[in-house]
């Protein structure tokens, strides 16, 4: 029985990321035809895929093994023999989240610890390897041994993609981002014994690009490489600029953007690979980047239980100006917010529960476009309720004592989201300096610009509702107004009949429940002559409706804009640059890792 159970839950999982695998392979096919709706299309049925799973192998082993009524020692004994079917698995970590994905939804709370749940990895993710002859590499490592042949080196490397169209001049492309290359080196361009190019075999898509990700190794040095491939209006590929920094790197993989779709075998090897880029970056973020939130969830958890073992002080209501429809609280030592939807609302909130978590899982489906922070979703969280401050027991117990539970001396509260923590911009520019406070208002209205690009309304456009990240871009992180552009309506404010209406304090026309007047924005969000200066100076079109009407209707007509991770200015120019003086093709000496 023990064994059936443990095999009837492999399978499970098996086909979940036979499914995975297959939707994030095809991506490069999607890519290739331009189908971009197709790409968006395949990014939100994906996130699914999880639970759906789940609730299959849930029912099989119900239906067929009546698991909910079997002794606790036949659990432990399905624990045992799952571990043992994963000795050569090569997703052993995301199978054992799996394994407590369906066991939580069978047991009871009491049995949530080490003797039926993977609470620590059983099994190490360090160096499995895909050992079958036609197994594709984790990386390709390239060897030029002069600076003639990283020409040749660099194109082999893009061309070994296979993708199936044209580039619009590959040596082009190729010669600029080696003379990026070689700036990055700085002045000692000499190529060491140990000069490699290392590549991720599998292309990362997400939205209307395809990335090539790598390193640069030479000496004691050692850097990122990652190349945006784009679409041009002929439908032929270009090299859109090289990212040689960590910093260009995280945000790249951005716990505001959406996830990438890539085809791996191994993808602990891919996040083993990224973090060496990217050190500052936690595994949890890299899976979340990769598509496998769920195991993005189960490492956050680990990581926030290890902290709270290691940390003494008091989760308190976050500072900053309460939220109308969210408990808001924060454990000051970690870097993360918890927030928890109340079970009440002010009269101008015409919403619900169900609706406010319908807004949550439209961000996590949609494009964010480095603008919308990641939210991860729990339920049944337990804390120790020493680690509560009174006052945050009181808030909790005051406006949402639905969500709460006690249990000897934890609380577990029932449902919550956890989003990375920043400073909320209404705070920042209380203190910031005026080159900071310029910046601030520049990158917020860019923010709305680039959630515009990708069909979103913020709704509550309050400073309040955004933060500023330690790279300086502004991210939106309240969620319960959001609508797609194209379901609002945006008008003018027609002109008074008559003094009367002149003098009104309320509206004298009629407002329709999706009606959204850009020109009032100002009331409420320019009181600061300092920040209007800046604002009209930049971003006076958003309080135009024109703007927004001439976005709804290009959206409508199926337009997806472009929006980059880095700065236009860094686009490479494409006008026929070193297209006339190709460098002779070298030998390059290529092996598989």
């Amino acid at each position: 029985m023990a064994f059936a159970m443990a095999r009837t839950m492999l399978d499970g999982f098996n086909r979940h990321y036979r499914l995975f695998r297959q939707v994030s392979a095809a991506a490069k096919q999607r890519f290739e035809r331009a189908d971009w709706a197709g790409q968006q299309a395949a990014q939100r049925e994906r996130i699914a895929f999880y639970d759906q799973r789940v609730d299959e192998a849930t029912e099989r082993l119900q239906n067929e093994l009546d698991a909910g009524n079997q002794p606790m020692e036949i659990w432990q004994q399905a624990k045992l023999h799952y571990i043992g079917l994963l000795t050569n698995h090569h997703q052993p970590e995301l199978a054992e989240t799996f394994f407590n994905s369906v066991t939580t939804k069978i047991l009871r709370r009491e049995h949530f610890n080490n003797e039926f749940l993977f609470v620590r990895p059983a099994l190490s993710t360090e160096y499995i390897e895909n050992e079958e002859p036609a197994a594709k590499p984790t990386f390709r490592v390239y060897y030029p041994h002069t600076h003639e042949a990283l020409h040749a080196c660099l194109r082999r490397a893009i061309e070994n993609f296979q993708l199936a169209l044209p580039f619009e001049d590959l040596d082009r492309d190729v010669g600029q981002v080696l003379a990026a290359v070689r700036q990055r080196f700085g002045n000692d361009v000499r190529l060491r014994a140990n000069f490699q190019i290392q590549m991720l075999d599998s292309l990362f898509y997400r939205n209307k690009g395809a990335y090539a990700v790598g390193k640069v190794i030479n000496g004691f040095t050692e850097f990122p490489l990652a190349l945006p491939i784009l679409h041009n209006e002929r439908g032929q590929l270009f090299i859109d600029t090289v990212l040689l920094t960590e910093d260009d790197l995280l945000l790249l993989f951005s716990f505001a953007r959406a996830y990438f779709m890539v085809d791996m075998e191994i993808p602990s090897a891919y996040v083993q690979f990224l973090r060496s880029l990217m050190a500052r970056k936690p595994r949890a973020e890299l899976y979340n980047a990769l598509g496998l939130a769920k195991q993005g969830k189960t490492l956050f958890y680990r990581d926030f239980l290890y902290h709270l073992r290691h940390s003494s002080d008091q989760f308190i209501v976050a500072p900053g100006i309460k939220g109308m429809v969210m408990v808001v609280f924060t454990l000051p030592s970690f870097p993360f917010v918890f927030k928890v939807i109340k079970d009440f609302y002010p009269p101008q909130k015409d919403t619900t529960r169900d609706k406010i978590k319908g807004k949550y899982l439209l961000v996590k489906q949609h494009d964010r476009v480095g603008r919308m922070a990641e939210t991860l979703e729990y339920s049944n969280v337990a804390f120790e309720r020493a680690r509560f401050s009174p006052e945050l027991i009181q808030e909790i117990e005051t406006f949402c004592p639905s969500q709460l539970e006690y249990d000897g001396d934890t609380i577990i509260i029932r449902h919550c989201y956890i989003e990375r923590r920043m400073i909320p911009l209404n705070i920042y520019l209380q203190e910031a300096d005026d080159a900071q406070l310029e910046a601030a208002v520049i990158e917020y209205g860019n923010a709305i610009k680039d959630m515009v690009a990708a069909n979103i309304f913020p709704g509550d456009m309050l400073w309040k509702n955004f933060g500023i990240t330690r790279h300086g871009k502004v991210v939106f992180y309240d969620y319960d107004e959001i609508e797609y552009i194209t379901d609002c309506n945006f008008r003018r404010v027609p002109a008074p009949r008559n003094e009367e209406d002149e003098m009104a304090a309320e509206p004298w026309y009629a407002v329709g429940p999706h009606d959204v007047f850009p020109e009032t924005f100002g009331q409420f969000l320019l009181g600061n002559p300092k920040v209007r200066a800046v604002f009209m100076k930049h971003h006076a079109d958003l309080l135009d409706a024109a703007f927004w009407q001439e976005h709804q209707s290009r959206i409508r007509e199926g337009h997806l804009y472009d929006v980059f991770t880095y700065d236009a200015t860094r686009r490479f120019p494409r006008e026929g640059a070193l297209a006339a003086s190709n460098p002779p093709v070298q030998p390059v000496q290529e092996t598989s890792t």
